[in-house]
């Protein structure tokens, strides 16, 4: 969904609430911010990396070609770990996919944020900057279990996984 990150310094200053609650109001701005289509804004917060990679112009296009395919309609924020800079946020999102069937559904997905400049940024999508957070810091992904996004459509009240069809060539 977003694009995201840069390279990071992460310090072993302790966590304190502040951190969590400002991350997690940040992940809720960010999801207003998509669930309005205020794709400028969005733009600002990602990490420096990231918009020095794609212009605003780029960015805001490619989700604007996005719009009508979904509707988001709410999220729910769970468990939070900051690490010096980085943090990892338990999310699911739920909305409704309008495009090519009518469905509900859902995303529970790990958000990735950092901070810059004193401020939290979404990192979330950039997989080279969070395998090298990884490798950097073994002890996190043992304390906060690094998952890739799984997405449900309900059907009959019940919400089924949503794998994709490969596209692999049988032999």
């Amino acid at each position: 969904m977003l694009l995201i990150l840069c390279a990071l310094l992460f310090s072993s200053a302790p966590v304190h609430a502040s951190d969590e609650s400002d991350v997690r109001e940040t992940v809720n701005r960010v999801f207003e911010q998509l669930k309005s289509h205020d794709y400028g804004s969005l733009y600002d917060a990602l990490p420096g990396s990231s918009r020095s990679r794609m212009s605003r112009d780029r960015f805001v296009n490619a989700l604007q070609r996005a719009q009508g395919i979904y509707e988001l309609s709410r999220i729910e924020v769970g468990a939070i770990k900051v690490a010096g800079n980085l943090a990892v946020v338990d999310t699911v999102l739920f909305g409704s996919v309008t495009v090519p069937v009518q469905a509900e559904g859902k995303i529970v997905a790990q958000q990735y944020l950092v901070r810059e400049e004193g401020k939290w940024r979404v990192a979330t999508g950039d997989q080279g900057t969070i395998k090298k957070f990884l490798a950097a810091n073994p002890g996190f992904a043992k304390g906060f279990k690094i998952r890739a996004p799984r997405i449900f459509v309900k059907q009959d009240e019940k919400w089924l996984e949503f794998t994709p069809p490969t596209n692999r060539r049988r032999t």
